[in-house]
């Protein structure tokens, strides 16, 4: 029986351009100020020597910046990386720069999930802090007192297999009992590969005819699903 939903951000919960067309400028443009203001902050300094462990070179502050920009032009999945983006946000969401884009579909039905007794947790590339921001700052208020917990790449990349079944100890449940949403093939696939359930949303896409994972165009269409299923 299915007992927790397991969600990605991006491309699921909330638009691609979101995060494309406004979080991640907003970081690259701010990167190097915010080094400069706070890179004796135990935390910050912490995540500048991770980058330079990451790097495999030793860089001055300039150069740290120069990675970090680096890494941002190539959308990598780097943990300080998404650590730092997490905190620059976290100033534009204060400042109400902008607000968490969530779907209005997902933010209903997500309430309505948690108020049916399913257990919610997010799990996305971005970090933890990251995740809390788009869901306490959302379009739709403070979403985050539904989720159980959030898991980011902390505990693994998201197109390992590892990654689910250290996810699925963490939670305390079977695979089977845990569904996992996500708009990424490769990330169902692994998921998959586990035991966990999957459901790919195709929100800006068609879908696939040869899909291995069941397909849905908003969580509408997922709960409709599930309700048949159960």
């Amino acid at each position: 029986m299915l007992k927790a939903i397991v969600t990605d951000i991006e491309g699921t919960t909330t638009s691609l351009s979101f995060v494309k067309d406004v979080l991640f400028p907003y970081a690259r443009a701010r990167m190097a100020e915010f080094v400069r203001a706070h890179g004796r902050e135990p935390r910050v300094r912490q995540c500048l020597d991770e980058v330079r462990q990451a790097s495999g070179r030793e860089l001055d502050e300039d150069g740290v910046v120069a990675q970090l920009i680096e890494w941002i032009d190539q959308d990598k999945k780097i943990t300080p990386l998404k650590a730092l983006q997490g905190m620059i946000w976290e100033q534009g969401y204060r400042a109400r720069d902008f607000t968490g884009h969530v779907y209005e579909d997902a933010a209903r039905v997500l309430k309505d999930w948690r108020a049916r007794g399913f257990e919610l947790y997010v799990f996305s590339s971005g970090s933890v802090q990251a995740q809390k921001l788009i869901f306490g700052y959302s379009d739709f208020g403070d979403l985050t007192p539904l989720f159980s917990a959030y898991f980011d790449t902390t505990i693994g990349a998201k197109r390992e297999a590892g990654s689910y079944r250290a996810i699925s100890a963490e939670i305390g449940l079977a695979p089977g009992q845990i569904l996992f949403l996500s708009d990424i093939k490769e990330e169902l696939d692994a998921a998959r590969v586990v035991g966990l359930r999957t459901a790919w949303l195709v929100r800006d896409g068609g879908p696939a005819a040869d899909a291995a994972h069941p397909q849905f165009r908003d969580f509408d269409a997922l709960d409709r699903y599930l309700r048949e299923s159960s």
